[in-house]
């Protein structure tokens, strides 16, 4: 890919959370037309669920996000509970799909939105290493307090979808706004960076018009022990976590 042209853009894939960080991470890239083409959005979804995992946004919302973003979307079906394998099978059957892809689709490269979490990132380079294709971070390091601000500043809407127990459950929700950063308890990164709370997107910079959603029902649901990526729980014991759903705007 782009072997002919080495000085050509190189073609990327974002991992696509629904939420600010991955938003900003595809916005980030888009901002640099002649470093980076990107051509598509990945997810993983819980098909028991019909939602994104870990932030448990609707299937719908994230077709629109796709829409929205001018961007082909591939999903990643996995179970729930999901084990480290199950959840490795699927990315490898998604990788494969992409080295099927005709060129002028495929990408050589893959974006994540991490910030910071060492470990995560490693993860995912080891996992990369050998497959021949070559991971992006293009908004790790930032100040998560300064990116916060700019993000809201930017028109980013978004909407807290999951918290867990470090988060007041009240919390969950509520916009990703300046009065949240304010409420936030003292040790919440800013962007929960920490999975402290994760977001889902509905309008932005990076979006061509706003997805007319709202905050919906507020549940706390048990969460196993493996997560539905496998590399973000620590913990031995179920946990419990905090979710609002996402509901469609109603017509005047």
């Amino acid at each position: 890919m782009n072997t002919a042209n080495p000085t050509a853009a190189v073609p990327v894939m974002v991992s696509w959370s629904s939420g600010k960080d991955s938003a900003w991470a595809l916005h980030t890239l888009r901002q640099q037309p002649e470093r980076y083409d990107v051509r598509g959005i990945f997810t993983t979804v819980t098909t028991t669920f019909d939602r994104i995992s870990i932030h448990s946004t609707p299937r719908w919302v994230l077709k629109m996000q796709s829409e929205r973003l001018g961007l082909p979307l591939y999903e990643i079906p996995i179970p729930s509970p999901c084990t480290n394998a199950q959840y490795e099978a699927a990315m490898q059957a998604f990788l494969d799909r992409v080295r099927a892809l005709p060129e002028h689709r495929a990408a050589s490269h893959l974006a994540f939105g991490d910030l910071f979490l060492e470990d995560i990132r490693r993860y995912r380079e080891d996992r990369l290493g050998g497959t021949g294709f070559t991971p992006l971070f293009p908004v790790w390091g930032n100040d998560t307090s300064r990116l916060a601000e700019t993000m809201i500043a930017s028109g980013v809407r978004a909407i807290i979808t999951a918290g867990d127990s470090r988060l007041p459950s009240d919390m969950v929700g509520r916009w990703f706004d300046r009065q949240l950063l304010a409420d936030l308890p003292d040790g919440i990164d800013p962007l929960g960076e920490n999975g402290e709370f994760h977001t889902c997107v509905i309008d932005g910079p990076m979006f061509t018009s706003p997805i007319q959603a709202q905050p919906g029902q507020v549940v706390q649901r048990e969460v196993a022990p493996v997560n539905d990526d496998g590399i973000h729980s620590k913990s031995s014991s179920p946990t419990y976590v905090t979710y609002a759903d996402i509901v469609a705007c109603k017509s005047d």
